[in-house]
């Protein structure tokens, strides 16, 4: 029996931002059709008029509804029939109203199975705001939409950086930890790492909250009073965590190359290094949820919207890894289900051998 290709669903992202852009270039090579059925939620209108503005030669085919998605071809889900003005560089109502469109309708379809995994262009956190819509980003949005709890992991094959508090005002970090949250992200991160790495015994460190992990109390006391005992608690229990560790050394001295992942305590403690090691390589994976996740590691760059320069490298990455993740999680439901027979799988992507 023929293997079916994996269905990859793809938000456009803002319509005056990179995403068009980055999408486009990522499948002007058609090897990536060996790999996956791309469908793109926006209008043919929209898609024609990208590739005639950044000069591609694409094939895709239009299609109504995801019923009607063609395997092995780019197929773009005509979400609106409309032809939104697109202002490259703009921070607009259109190019954050028309990224929703496209985010809800590619949602709707991950949650009936339309597709199996999803990849997101970048939004605008502020233009995407409204009555129908009132989250900070992509992840908040899916952890209400899906199955389980969300967590924002930033990876690369050998860096991988998970966050207790993601989307938070730095003043109100500190009364978001506690004893539970910090046990739910350390168990998130160990599971998917297991189950979407193939990693059986994951050793995962975590940053301080304060300063120098608070200097015995004397920078703040929420290291000794609540992050220091719920590891130790862990720890006792068998799992393998490590730290809290001092956030300021703990990536130049490279101690982060001696665990398979890391979690801080706050966005810009965690996000910081990770960008400044691996900008344009890494991947946004939101962990937890019963569906597979993955975005590029930039936002929509309007800066250089429309002028053909943006690098697609992220987005391919995190293509590559919303295909590996995907098959990795077929393989790992099959030995845990203990199945007498198994059944075909669609053609996998393992991340082993690629051309870029």
């Amino acid at each position: 029996m023929k293997e079916q290709s994996v269905k990859l669903g793809i938000s456009i992202g803002d319509l005056n931002g990179i995403g068009g852009e980055i999408i486009l270039k990522t499948f002007e090579d058609v090897r990536m059709l060996e790999f996956c059925t791309p469908v793109i939620f926006a209008s043919a209108k929209t898609i024609t008029f990208l590739l005639k503005h950044f000069k591609l030669d694409i094939n895709f085919q239009g299609v109504k509804s995801v019923d009607a998605i063609i395997e092995g071809k780019i197929n773009v889900v005509n979400v609106w029939q409309d032809n939104p003005q697109i202002t490259f560089g703009e921070e607009n109502s259109t190019g954050g109203s028309y990224a929703i469109k496209s985010l809800k309708a590619a949602v709707d379809a991950l949650k009936s199975n339309s597709i199996d995994a999803l990849v997101t262009a970048p939004i605008h956190k502020a233009n995407i705001q409204s009555d129908d819509f009132s989250f900070p980003g992509h992840t908040d949005y899916l952890n209400q939409e899906l199955e389980g709890n969300s967590l924002m992991f930033m990876i690369t094959e050998k860096l991988k950086v998970g966050l207790l508090t993601d989307h938070v005002a730095v003043r109100n970090v500190s009364d978001k930890i506690d004893a539970q949250l910090i046990t739910q992200k350390f168990k998130t991160i160990q599971h998917s790492l297991i189950q979407d790495f193939g990693i059986s015994k994951p050793k995962i460190a975590f940053l301080g909250i304060n300063p120098h992990v608070g200097d015995n109390g004397v920078i703040g006391k929420e290291d000794d009073d609540v992050l220091i005992p719920t590891l130790k608690q862990l720890r006792e229990k068998g799992d393998l965590t490590y730290g809290p560790y001092a956030a300021d050394s703990f990536f130049g001295s490279e101690n982060y190359k001696n665990f398979d992942a890391i979690i801080a305590a706050y966005h810009d403690q965690g996000l910081i290094p990770f960008k400044t090691l691996s900008f344009g390589k890494g991947v946004n994976y939101t962990a937890g949820l019963n569906k597979v996740r993955t975005s590029p590691d930039h936002g929509t760059a309007f800066e250089i919207a429309g002028k053909g320069l943006a690098n697609n490298n992220s987005f391919k990455e995190a293509v590559y890894t919303a295909l590996a993740i995907y098959n990795r999680r077929a393989e790992y439901a099959e030995l845990t289900a203990n199945v007498l027979q198994k059944q075909p799988r669609k053609k996998q992507y393992s991340g082993r051998s690629r051309s870029n």
